[in-house]
């Protein structure tokens, strides 16, 4: 089974520019899952990965600059499925699923409710994307979902909330999906290891919130509890800095 991390870059070709293959070539993941890579494949500079070792497999959004999701897999995948078949969700270029032998990899970028209309698709997407997965999981039992959710699960994964308790991110609805997606046989692989405090994946570019790590815990790697026994390791990474958000890494057992 292989090491897999979760990345939002927040733009592709800026995180590779702030040395995001060099950082690549040291960590030496078997699978990377990047969301937000805001480029076309086109525009997805493929032969720096592929020198790596890795297979590129991209799911942009039709909005130039916008979203954007993306396997790197040194193992070569038995299927790749660009998209959920959501139409509203594969518009914007939020899911990309990598199929080997015994389970399968997602890298799926949660909408942000930047605004109410932005919020209002955010619950929507929950719906229909649970959906998805409920269907999948007949099919596929062994599920890695990594990627960037937009919610902090509980109080421990926000610094302060208290003050963001009516903020998108971090709503009672948006919590509860949580709390019943891992109840329908998923687990939060890094949760489940380390109960600490102040571990966060993504920060404010405001007021030096890296530098002062008020930050929130959104970026997950949610395995089938199927896959629990063999669970060995799930970290953060956060001295990689090629993005407001920083990578998470999960390792499976064979």
């Amino acid at each position: 089974m292989p090491t897999i991390i979760t990345y939002n870059v927040n733009g592709i070709r800026a995180a590779i520019k702030k040395g995001l293959p060099l950082w690549l070539k040291v960590v030496n993941a078997d699978i990377l899952c990047l969301q937000e890579i805001k480029a076309k494949p086109e525009q997805f500079d493929e032969a720096i990965f592929n020198d790596l070792g890795y297979n590129c497999f991209i799911k942009s959004a039709e909005k130039p600059g916008y979203s954007g999701v993306a396997i790197l897999s040194k193992m070569k995948p038995k299927h790749v499925e660009y998209g959920c078949g959501i139409e509203k969700i594969d518009f914007e270029g939020r899911v990309i699923r990598a199929d080997f032998e015994g389970f399968s990899v997602l890298s799926v970028y949660f909408p942000s409710g930047s605004n109410p209309l932005r919020q209002a698709f955010k619950i929507e997407f929950l719906s229909l994307f649970n959906n998805y997965i409920m269907e999948l999981k007949k099919i596929i039992p062994n599920l890695i979902i990594s990627g960037d959710y937009n919610i902090c699960h509980a109080e421990i994964d926000i610094h302060n909330p208290k003050v963001n308790k009516n903020s998108s991110g971090f709503l009672p609805e948006e919590r509860d999906w949580v709390s019943q997606f891992l109840a329908s046989g998923f687990v939060d692989s890094f949760r489940y290891l380390n109960t600490d405090p102040h571990n966060y994946s993504w920060w404010s570019y405001r007021a030096n919130s890296r530098a002062k790590n008020l930050g929130w815990r959104i970026d997950y790697n949610m395995i089938s509890n199927t896959l629990l026994p063999k669970l060995k390791k799930s970290n953060i990474l956060p001295l990689a800095k090629h993005s407001d958000h920083c990578p998470v890494l999960v390792e499976l057992a064979d």
